[in-house]
């Protein structure tokens, strides 16, 4: 029974991370970088990223922005929790 939880755990993982692409959450960008409210794209990528999050703070090349108070921010706005890993 534990195998087969690990297995379709890893499954999972692995569907999410094939759609990961960071470029995606780019509408993002300016709200992020200043103070402007993000826009209702940049929510809904978000919100398709969110099993993404946490690989992306793991991402030394992607953690600054995602870790940074602008990003806190703008998750906020669009009412999506920022993630736990």
């Amino acid at each position: 029974m534990v195998l087969v939880f690990t297995l379709l755990v890893e499954l999972s993982y692995k569907v999410d991370a094939e759609n990961c692409n960071p470029e995606e959450l780019s509408p993002c960008l300016q709200a992020i970088t200043s103070n402007v409210p993000p826009p209702s794209t940049c929510c809904q990528k978000l919100r398709e990223q969110i099993p993404c999050l946490c690989g992306d703070l793991q991402n030394p090349n992607l953690r600054q922005y995602v870790n940074s108070p602008g990003a806190r921010r703008v998750s906020s706005s669009c009412g999506v929790p920022f993630p736990t890993c």
